[in-house]
């Protein structure tokens, strides 16, 4: 009943859902999806149920990380990894088109009603999308490279912050025409700018149902820009590190975290509303999310911890091994929460109620349940906390000289564990504040043919540290040119090459190049060269984060030109980590097999395009999913393992473990408790680490049993006999037996005759009556005076050995009118016949119990 569709190059998408395609994704208010990285799976969740409905598999992304945005008309996805993005169209289902960006950090998508965006925020290019086909809609509106934000308030203007400028600007979507012309009737347009914080400050926002939150991360100021009112209101904050805004907050009320601290504040009417902190050790911290006049604070640690208005505790929501960073989401009326690295979400209704979603169910019509991936190892143990002082003094301080300008920058101080806050930049006799993701500062205003210098510090919770001063420069009107154009290229051992052709000194020999390096909300300088080009180490940038270049020339009198124009982004990598809890097992339905499974590793910068797991000789590359079996192993065999991740650099290094293959089962006899026609047979079988089946026979003829591989009773045996019992136990290794012996118990019968109430069969059965009486014995199976042996008396137990045909008796009322043709040889003077008319044998009188003479 599922729908099957696909994007032809993009995500690849198959969705199972209620049934027909209009059913299955059709417009439900109260819904949210939600994306799990290990199945490669996103899944709506109904708010209203707390059960999910849908599921899309979406294979080429699994593993990796997934930005969704949604509303009720679409759901737009961007493989972070690999850079695609996909499109649902959810009234329809009848169009999926694919579209690309870079990949990596620094690209994210925004979505309200027909207006979707692309944030490039390293280039600082947002571009409109048609939601149906992912196509262009106008040309893209150009920031400054190193853009914050990119997220749609509540009456759909998309707000960007610029940290080089200071400032934040609303966007208005350019109007979508219907699908009938396909024409547009607008662009998007750049309608509101507001200069919120001194320029080069870090700045972080979150939209409001009609306006912004900027966060002024340098100096705490919170700037609220309402949509209908000009200007902006701004409160300080007391905040003891950077703090953090949720993307969009809901309500009147904002929150500012501080995660170094573990504190949240609540502003709200130009005021610290209230405050709080946060239980736990570290700065794994997300930002809090409003919800209903309450505040949740997601932990890396799966905690969710809740809070009312006035900042007291509520009761925490858990996650078991989230498998990764939570996502909360508010949306159509509940708060939705998710571990996109473990089968579980939760919905919080309007009256902070939680319930529990499983997100692999396998009710979904047209589904199976997915295989569950393996579980996430435990987190390590916590270091100790260290200590914290004040930071160190930054590093490479230097200045370059401009028309009546200077450009300082500098490398990051070391932060002696805790966040560095700003850096302090004294020199011609100011004081200047720099965001700590900016390290870069153009002081203007100079006098050419003047001496300066400046003196760099940076700021943490401890306070300010040590300064560093740069070299004396003069300003001049004899700047060199910057260079031309900056090209940048990722290698994989995890370095970036950045080159470009060399500057024109206008007369003066250029000396060194300084090299800017652009991050998402943030530039710093990375690095000096006195070459046209600079290596950038493994290690100084992040893997999987989009970064571009700009490069200033300075000249031999220390006068630097403007920045060159921006380089193309590039995306460091280098071999993929260790796969993490790798874990083998022994596969026991199959012989010579092993079972492995792993948790995914971290990609380093490039998407993984196998696994490879060894062991033993053998090799399995891995394309889908987590977990493999090695086949072609001798039984019993212990095989290391390692698993490797692939992709555009190499191979990465293992993950190990170590497993045997299943090996033939060992039985160990125990014993064996007979009866006279039953014995059971106790063993112990150790199953190779596979599954035993087992079953026992004995010899002679005798009864068999099969089941349980800890005893087994076998029926219809003789009595008095010796048996020797086979016992066999098989598994997917093979097949071994085992032998016991055992001996049946003596069968006894008790001769009967019963005396009637009158005349002569009152008497009939004692011994001294003349002629014929019950309970006579024989030499032969007839009743012949010269033959008879003795005569039992009545109630005497006399072991039974075996059967024989012979003269028919009749027992009359003496013996419940018992009639037969059959003799027992019993025990009695040696071994000698009695009519079975006049023994009855114990266990039920059964004569299949005795073997025949």
């Amino acid at each position: 009943m599922g729908t099957v569709l696909s994007l032809a190059g993009g995500l690849g998408l198959t969705v199972f859902g209620l049934g027909s395609a209009d059913q299955a994704v059709a417009s439900f208010d109260a819904a949210s999806w939600v994306w799990s990285k290990a199945k490669g799976e996103v899944a709506r969740i109904n708010g209203v149920t707390a059960k999910v409905d849908t599921r899309v598999d979406v294979p080429k992304a699994r593993g990796h990380e997934v930005q969704i945005v949604q509303n009720d008309k679409f759901v737009i996805m961007r493989d972070v990894t690999t850079g695609a993005i996909g499109s649902m169209n959810l009234t329809t289902l009848q169009e999926y088109w694919a579209a690309s960006s870079t990949s990596g950090i620094g690209v994210r998508v925004a979505l309200h009603e027909d207006s979707v965006f692309v944030i490039d925020a390293v280039q600082g290019s947002v571009q409109q999308l048609d939601p149906r086909t992912l196509g262009p809609v106008g040309n893209p509106l150009r920031f400054p490279p190193g853009i914050a934000g990119g997220v749609f308030d509540g009456e759909g203007k998309l707000w960007i912050a610029s940290p080089t400028e200071g400032t934040v600007s609303a966007v208005t979507p350019a109007t979508i025409a219907s699908a009938a012309t396909d024409q547009t009737a607008s662009t998007p347009q750049r309608v509101r700018t507001e200069s919120v914080a001194p320029a080069a400050h870090d700045l972080t926002l979150s939209t409001l149902d009609d306006g912004v939150a900027v966060l002024n991360r340098t100096n705490n100021a919170l700037a609220v820009v309402k949509g209908s009112e000009p200007g902006f209101a701004n409160t300080t904050l007391p905040l003891a590190g950077p703090g953090t805004l949720a993307p969009r907050t809901d309500g009147k009320q904002v929150p500012v975290t501080v995660p170094d601290s573990r504190h949240v504040y609540i502003v709200g009417d130009r005021r610290v509303a209230a405050d709080f902190q946060v239980p736990g050790d570290g700065e794994g911290l997300q930002p809090a999310v409003a919800w209903q006049g309450y505040f949740y604070v997601a932990d890396d640690s799966g905690q969710v911890h809740v809070f009312n208005s006035a900042g007291q505790r509520q009761k925490d929501i858990s996650f078991p091994n989230p498998g990764g960073k939570l996502e909360l989401e508010v949306r159509e009326g509940y708060l939705f929460i998710n571990a996109p690295g473990s089968s579980i979400a939760r919905v919080v209704d309007a009256s902070h109620a939680v319930r529990t979603v499983d997100k692999y169910a396998g009710d979904v019509l047209g589904s199976d349940r997915p295989p569950v991936p393996p579980q996430a190892p435990p987190p390590p143990p916590k270091p100790k906390k260290p200590v914290v002082s004040k930071p160190s003094a930054p590093r490479n301080v230097r200045a370059a000289a401009g028309n009546a300008e200077a450009r300082v920058t500098w490398q990051a101080a070391q932060d002696n564990n805790a966040v560095i806050t700003r850096y302090v930049v004294v020199g011609a006799g100011r004081t200047f504040q720099v965001g700590a993701d900016q390290r870069a500062l153009t002081v203007t205003g100079l006098v050419n043919g003047q001496t300066y210098q400046f003196a760099v510090s940076a700021v943490n919770k401890k306070g300010q540290g040590p300064s560093r001063t740069s070299n004396a420069v003069k300003p001049t009107s004899e700047v060199p040119d910057a260079p031309a154009a900056v090209t940048a290229e990722a290698k994989p051992d995890g370095t970036v090459v950045v080159s470009w052709p060399p500057a024109n000194g206008q007369g003066l020999e250029i000396r060194r190049y300084t090299v800017t390096a652009i991050s998402e909300g943030g530039s710093a300088p990375i690095g000096d060269s006195a070459e046209a080009s600079l290596t950038i180490k493994d290690g100084q940038l992040e893997y999987g984060k989009q970064y571009a270049f700009t490069v200033v020339s300075v000249n031999e009198r220390g006068a630097g030109s403007k920045a060159s124009p921006v380089s193309g982004s590039v995306v460091p990598f280098t071999k993929p980590g260790a796969p993490e809890g790798t874990d083998a097992a022994t596969a026991g339905d199959q012989a010579g097999s092993i079972q492995v499974a792993w948790q995914p590793a971290a990609d380093n910068g490039r998407p993984i395009t196998k696994y490879v797991v060894s062991g033993g000789g053998k090799s399995l590359d891995v394309t889908d999913g987590t977990a493999a079996t090695l086949t072609g192993f001798d039984a019993g065999a212990t095989v290391a393992v390692e698993v490797r991740a692939v992709n555009e650099a190499g191979e990465g290094e293992p993950g190990t473990a170590t497993a045997k293959t299943v090996a033939l089962p060992r039985i160990t006899g125990t014993g064996v408790d007979a009866t006279f026609n039953t014995a059971t047979v106790k063993f112990s079988v150790d199953a190779g680490g596979g599954t035993a089946s087992c079953s026992v026979a004995s010899s002679g003829g005798g009864g068999s049993a099969s089941g349980n591989c800890s005893s087994l009773k076998v029926t219809g045996l003789k009595p008095s006999t010796a048996y020797t019992f086979t016992i066999t136990a098989k598994n997917a290794a093979g097949t071994v037996t085992a032998q016991s012996k055992g001996t049946t118990d003596n069968l006894y019968g008790i001769a009967t005759c019963k005396n009637g109430q009158n005349g002569e069969t009152a008497t009939y059965c004692d011994k001294d009556v003349s002629g014929r009486n019950g309970n006579e014995i024989f030499s032969v199976t007839r009743q012949d005076d010269d033959k008879q042996v003795g005569w039992a008396k009545p109630g005497t137990r006399l072991q039974a050995y075996c059967k024989k045909s012979g003269e028919s008796i009749y027992a009359y009322i003496y013996n419940n009118e018992k009639r037969s043709t059959w003799w027992i040889q019993v025990n009695y003077s040696g071994k000698n016949y009695i009519p079975w008319a006049w023994l009855n044998l114990e266990g039920g009188d059964d004569l299949n119990d005795l073997p025949t003479c």
